[in-house]
């Protein structure tokens, strides 16, 4: 074989490797290269052919130079450079001895890790907002409302939280508003926990799930032989049960306009009578009531007591929908992750992109449709991380229309549990080069976009022409 053909070949398996090649003397003079690998350093296409790594290594161009710690060390050398252009590349060089041993060259291979390096970093980053979330949620539970804190930290709930603490300790009738789901039971029983009568009964009715020619009897209880059926003892009402303690009457706006006659007479004079009985009975109770129903409408069309209304209007808290204090997102969802696995005796986690998927969803069913949809991945997940292609389409259907169909964030997904390191590797690869692909016009642009040579282009687009539909 003669020099030209030699030369030619050589030329050209430097120009086509998927590795950038440099080949420097034993005096560190470089003497072989592929012309595009300089600029990630910075450097011009025609400026490095006859240059000294130890120049270029002080000019800060490279840093180190590998090749020169191989003529120093004299062995295989791998080392990740961080260049001037932002770029992270890691470098592996050869020593090459002559037949009396003497080092004549030295041969190195680096690849742009740029991309995978700001992926792992990215990685880390999203792991410690997820810490973070953790803090905060163990920092709000020792907090004074104890196993029923309220986890918040959006301004709107701050500020409703110093307004229960501010009211907690008093006797003052507190009304709740707001949409379904919103936590307006949990509220209620914080006010509790919260009050003087802690340790007395707290006693929740919702008025809507109770028959209204029960309403009377449960509410109020009746006295033995009070009506055909009824309990030979006779029985205590849930108004009576209440007694010392807390009675919170959740979408008060169902209570008949009978019952709320008898309720407003309760109120005013802190005594009730069984059904059938004959001796009112004192009563002490601190009144909570909810409704996601408009009072002010229902007063107006003649279905709630105006009376009545100014009875239960003495301290009003709306609670805004989960929509609007989207900052309270993250922390709920941390927390019901591991109320969940803590049930089921699961490890599962989130992940990052998940909680920034959740985050955009609008949540019509608010705390509730949060804390049953946490439920059902944990439970039908088979992975241990759940990502955003676990959520139903119902939930990322638009999330998934904004996104890009090569998007990095999904890189982790694909690959967890795998242990082939050349593979995860070869998928990365086929990643940006389908990124790359999209973004660029040309193989020139995709080239300096990548790192790598525009022939180094051609043949990886050949290679994973079948990815992105060549």
């Amino acid at each position: 074989m003669n020099d030209s053909i030699f030369e030619m070949e050589l030329n050209k398996i430097i120009e086509t490797s998927n590795n950038n090649i440099t080949i420097t003397d034993e005096n560190g003079i470089i003497q072989r290269s592929h012309p595009g690998h300089w600029s990630i350093y910075g450097m011009k296409p025609d400026a490095y052919i006859g240059q000294s790594v130890y120049e270029l290594e002080k000019e800060g161009l490279l840093s180190p130079s590998i090749n020169a710690i191989v003529l120093k060390e004299k062995k295989p050398v791998r080392i990740m450079q961080h260049t001037k252009t932002g770029h992270v590349v890691m470098s592996t060089g050869y020593p090459i001895f002559n037949k009396e041993g003497q080092l004549v060259r030295v041969i190195s291979y680096s690849q742009d890790q740029t991309e995978i390096w700001k992926l792992k970093e990215q990685y880390e980053h999203l792991q410690r907002k997820i810490k973070g979330y953790q803090t905060e949620v163990e920092d709000l539970r020792e907090k004074e409302f104890g196993v029923q804190s309220i986890l918040a930290r959006s301004n709107t709930m701050q500020q409703i939280l110093k307004t229960i603490n501010s009211v907690a300790k008093t006797n003052a009738t507190i009304l709740l508003l707001g949409p379904s789901g919103v936590g307006k039971s949990t509220l209620a029983r914080a006010i509790h926990n919260q009050s003087d009568r802690s340790k007395e009964p707290f006693i929740e009715v919702n008025c809507s799930t109770i028959p209204e020619n029960l309403f009377e009897s449960e509410m109020f209880g009746y006295e033995t032989g009070a009506f055909t059926g009824a309990n030979k003892k006779g029985k205590q009402g849930l108004i009576e049960q209440a007694d010392s303690g807390t009675l919170f009457l959740d979408e008060i706006g169902e209570l008949p306009l009978a019952l709320q006659a008898k309720l407003l007479k309760v109120l005013q004079e802190k005594k009730m009578l069984r059904i059938g009985g004959n001796k009112e009975r004192q009563i002490n109770f601190r009144l909570i009531t909810a409704t996601n129903q408009n009072l002010d409408d229902m007063v107006k069309k003649g279905t709630f007591r105006l009376d009545l209304f100014y009875r239960l209007n003495v301290v009003p808290i709306h609670i805004p929908p989960l929509s609007d204090r989207k900052e309270d997102i993250p922390i709920l969802i941390q927390h019901y992750v591991e109320k969940v696995n803590e049930k089921y005796k699961t490890l599962k986690k989130v992940h990052m992109s998940t909680y920034e998927l959740l985050m955009q969803y609008n949540w019509p069913g608010n705390i509730r449709e949060l804390e049953n949809l946490i439920e059902r991945l944990i439970l039908t997940t088979d992975a241990p991380t759940i990502y955003p292609s676990h959520i139903p389409y119902s939930i990322r259907g638009n999330f998934e229309q904004k996104k890009d169909p090569h998007d990095l964030i999904m890189i982790e997904e694909e690959f967890e549990g795998k242990l082939d390191l050349k593979k995860t590797l070869e998928d990365v690869e086929k990643q940006l080069i389908a990124k790359a692909f999209q973004r660029c016009k040309t193989t020139y642009e995709m080239a300096e976009y990548l790192g790598i040579s525009q022939p180094s282009v051609i043949y990886k687009l050949k290679k994973y022409k079948d990815y992105f539909d060549l």
